[in-house]
C-alpha cells in the first residue's frame, strides 16, 4: 500500500478535517475516534507520512519513534485507563484490514475489551 497524501489522517494533520484532540506534540497527534468501539477510543498517529508500522520502523527518526511510543502511554494516563488496562491495535496491510494508509494505533479501554481474537 502506497502513502496517499489525501488520506483522512493527512487531511486532519493539515487542518482540513476537525478532530477532538486528546494530546499533541511535535511528532504525534492523538484524537478521539469518531466511531468509538469502547468507552475510550483514541487514535494516535505520527505527523510524518508513514503508511504502517513497517514503514515507520524503517524510516522514522529515533525522535519520532520515541514520541509515538510515549504518546500511547500519555493517552492512557490522560484518559484514565492506565490503571484499569487497555488495548493498543494497529491494522496493517490487506490481511490486517488496514483502511487508511497512514500509521495509526487504536488505544481502547474504559471497559472490558474482550478476548484478543475468538477461537474457532
Amino acid at each position: 500500500m502506497a502513502y496517499d497524501d489525501d488520506n483522512v489522517f493527512a487531511r486532519i494533520l493539515r487542518g482540513e478535517i476537525p478532530n477532538k484532540t486528546v494530546a499533541e506534540d511535535e511528532h504525534t497527534l492523538a484524537f478521539e475516534d469518531i466511531s468509538p468501539a469502547r468507552a475510550v477510543h483514541v487514535l494516535v498517529i505520527p505527523k510524518g507520512a508513514y503508511v504502517d508500522w513497517v514503514d515507520f520502523a524503517a524510516n522514522a527518526t529515533a525522535e519520532e519513534q520515541v514520541a509515538f511510543t510515549r504518546m500511547i502511554a500519555r493517552v492512557a494516563e490522560i484518559t484514565g485507563i492506565a490503571e484499569t488496562g487497555f488495548r493498543v491495535i494497529s491494522n496493517i496491510g490487506e490481511n490486517g484490514h488496514q483502511e487508511v494508509p497512514h500509521l495509526h494505533m487504536h488505544v481502547l479501554g474504559g471497559e472490558p475489551v474482550g478476548r484478543m481474537l475468538p477461537r474457532d
